[in-house]
């Protein structure tokens, strides 16, 4: 009885759509969260008789054959990378990415992590950091005695110090693409890495070609869609219901070929 098996297959197929569906909605307030989607294909096939198989001695051929699917396997969770909303916060050193582009971060550890979320604070050492502690890269410190801190789209960071009516440049920060941002590894904290499939990051300046701008005082908000969620969610549901169905229907069956047999 294959529909037993089948069935099982679409069952956790659907148990790990509802479980990407759990980590999208439980994460829609997340800071520069991106959206996830599960997809799926169906699995090798039992060719009972080929499509186009002769059918006789006269050269006729099967039209259509007879192929048994074996069910559904889960062949991707791909990353939605579409711009979220933003956010505005009033705070100087939160700063959303408007295009494409990721903050580079340098971890505890030395490497470069990557980063959508923009609500950055300073260290006791007056250095640009995120909610972490970690620094962003190109790291750029703030004067301690700074009356203001000014962002322009550009990345370009400015502060006025005491005694000084002009504003002094202290850095400019950059931002990093990737040739498929969905194939970047996520590993919490709102912090992504480079893989061989996302392609080495490529550096440039906020506001130049291919990059996107920086606004200062605001977040990016989570591009989750909470209808589409929900919408997702229920189908999802439904589509689990319904392949528990086949499974009853497949015990039902089997059943009562036992019975047959053991009258």
């Amino acid at each position: 009885m294959r529909a037993l098996s089948i069935a099982a297959t679409g069952m956790l197929a659907q148990q790990t759509n509802v479980e990407v569906i759990a980590n999208n909605l439980a994460n829609m307030n997340t800071t520069g969260f991106k959206a996830q989607r599960a997809e799926f294909q169906d699995l090798l096939y039992q060719n009972v008789s080929e499509p186009g198989a002769n059918s006789s001695d006269s050269g006729t051929v099967l039209p259509s054959g007879v192929q048994l699917g074996a069910g559904v396997r889960t062949s991707a969770v791909y990353r939605v990378t579409t711009q979220g909303d933003l956010k505005s916060t009033s705070n100087p050193y939160d700063l959303a990415v408007q295009g494409p582009g990721f903050f580079r971060v340098t971890q505890p550890d030395g490497t470069d992590a990557f980063t959508r979320s923009g609500d950055f604070g300073l260290s006791p050492q007056g250095q640009l950091v995120t909610d972490q502690g970690y620094t962003v890269a190109p790291g750029i410190a703030i004067p301690t005695n700074a009356l203001s801190v000014a962002v322009n789209a550009q990345g370009q960071v400015s502060v006025t110090v005491p005694g000084q009516t002009a504003p002094q440049v202290v850095g400019t920060l950059e931002l990093d693409r990737f040739a498929n941002e969905g194939g970047l590894k996520a590993i919490g904290n709102n912090l992504y890495l480079e893989t061989q499939s996302s392609g080495a990051p490529q550096s440039g300046v906020p506001g130049s070609a291919g990059y996107g701008t920086l606004q200062q005082g605001f977040l990016e908000t989570s591009n989750v869609n909470a209808v589409d969620e929900v919408t997702s969610l229920i189908t999802a549901q439904r589509a689990y219901e319904m392949n528990s169905k086949v499974v009853t229907a497949a015990d039902e069956m089997l059943q009562e070929t036992a019975r047959l047999g053991g009258s």
